[in-house]
């Protein structure tokens, strides 16, 4: 009497053989596979030489493609690295600057590499720029940070950079008096990246805050 589990294989084995015998190009459609297929000892003729290529092709292939995202993951690091490190730097700049509505203005934008960086507000303050009552949470919607490749508001939350529109950042300032948030903008893409820097600019906006002494009626 046969043992079915010794049976089972052999009828599995039997069924791709014969699925592989009526399909004969299966493989070459489904080359993936050939990385996990046990390659063959010798090479006997041609169509196992074409096989051993195949796999060997498609090893490379997939070592590229490992190669490729961890040079993407390294670089996004390393940007991720550079924005953190820029902010920091602006803080520090922050810190050091007897009016910090100035330095946003006229420090922060080289630091950052950025085109223009503003101030906006819901109120009237000088060195800012003023905004209509709910904007600020318009915008934002509960987050602290806004990255947009679409600037339809140019000339409100950018001023005389407005020309330059053409990606943006919106960091929400979170002050105790009136909703206020940094406009950054920057022609370069890549200069902000939502992969690179939503948490460094997030600090960036509390930073502005502390330095404002959170007191924005005291000007």
């Amino acid at each position: 009497m046969s043992d079915p589990a010794a049976t089972a294989p052999k009828m599995e084995s039997a069924a791709v053989a014969a699925f592989l015998r009526a399909n004969p190009d299966w493989l070459a459609h489904n080359p993936e596979l050939y990385r996990i297929l046990t390659p063959p000892n010798r090479v006997h003729g041609e169509v196992l030489a074409d096989h051993m290529a195949a796999m060997v092709h498609a090893e490379r292939a997939h070592a590229a493609a490992m190669e490729e995202r961890a040079d993407d993951v390294l670089a996004a690091g390393r940007a991720a690295a550079g924005m953190a490190s820029r902010v920091q730097e602006a803080v520090l700049a922050l810190l050091r600057a007897a009016d910090p509505l100035d330095c946003v203005t006229g420090e922060i934008p080289s630091i950052l590499a950025v085109d223009s960086a503003h101030l906006c507000i819901e109120a009237i303050m000088p060195g800012t720029l003023p905004l209509p009552e709910g904007t600020v949470a318009g915008l934002l919607g509960g987050r602290q940070v806004l990255f947009r490749d679409t600037v339809t508001d140019a000339r409100r939350l950018h001023a005389e950079a407005a020309g330059l529109a053409g990606h943006d950042a919106l960091v929400l300032v979170p002050a105790h008096g009136p909703p206020a948030l940094l406009a950054l903008l920057a022609r370069d893409r890549t200069v902000l990246d939502p992969v690179r820097g939503a948490g460094a600019l997030a600090f960036l906006g509390r930073a502005i805050a502390a330095a404002m002494g959170r007191s924005w009626g005291g000007r």
